[in-house]
Formats: C-alpha cells, structure tokens, sequence
C-alpha cells in the first residue's frame, strides 16, 4: 500500500491581528499628541504687519561671543538688566519693543538668558542679527 501524505506548507499570513495592533498603536499617538507641550519661545519677529513708523529707535541689547551684555551701548550685568527693562518699560508708553542684537557665533545660552528677562520683564524681544 503506497499512501502518501500531503504535507503541503502554509504561505498564508493572518493580517487581522497586525492591523489592530497599527490601529491600537495610531490611537495611542494620537491622543499623547494632544496631552504634549512642547517648550518653545514665542518670538515676536520683525515684520509689516504694522504700517505705522515709528521715529524713535527701541533699545538695544548686544550680546557679546565671551557673554558681555550691552544696553544701549553701555556694559550692564544680566543682574541689573530686569530692572533696567522694567524701568524702560514703565517709562514707555504701550509694551516696549527692545532689539537682541548677539554678535556672530555668540553661544545661545547667552540670548535665551535676554528672551528670559524680556519674557519675565513684559517686553517683546526682537531678535536681530549683528553685521
């Protein structure tokens, strides 16, 4: 008796199972999307949406690369520089606007340390590049 067995191997995969784990998956990311802030600053860059021109210039803030900061040209310690800003500030009238001027290949640290003040002082900081 010559009987043979078929033993024939399965090529079938079962989709079924992958596409709810995809699924599960895709409805985790979506709703932790939504639960996370991300931590940015919010700069209030130059631009033209306010046709008005003004005649005076808004204070300036250099930044020097060994972290020297300068308000209008005068050295200042990051230290005294909130109370500067508040003062400046309380003389203005409306929400004063102060240019960040950091010199080339200046370390960031050194800027974000100005956007702090200005953010904590209620002034906007614009950010210029130095020539």
């Amino acid at each position: 008796m010559g009987l043979k067995k078929k033993s024939k191997v399965s090529a079938e995969f079962s989709m079924s199972s992958l596409t709810d784990i995809i699924f599960l998956l895709l409805i985790f990311f979506m709703l932790t999307s939504n639960l996370v802030s991300p931590n940015a600053l919010y700069l209030k860059l130059p631009g033209s949406s306010n046709p008005t021109v003004s005649n005076d210039t808004p204070p300036d803030i250099s930044i020097t690369r060994k972290g020297v900061y300068r308000l209008d040209g005068k050295t200042i310690k990051l230290s005294n520089l909130t109370t500067a800003l508040k003062r400046l500030n309380r003389s203005s009238s409306g929400k004063l606007d102060v240019t960040i001027s950091p010199e080339k290949n200046t370390p960031v640290q050194y800027v974000v340390a100005i956007m702090d003040v200005a953010v904590k002082t209620n002034v906007n900081g614009i950010l210029t590049t130095a020539e």
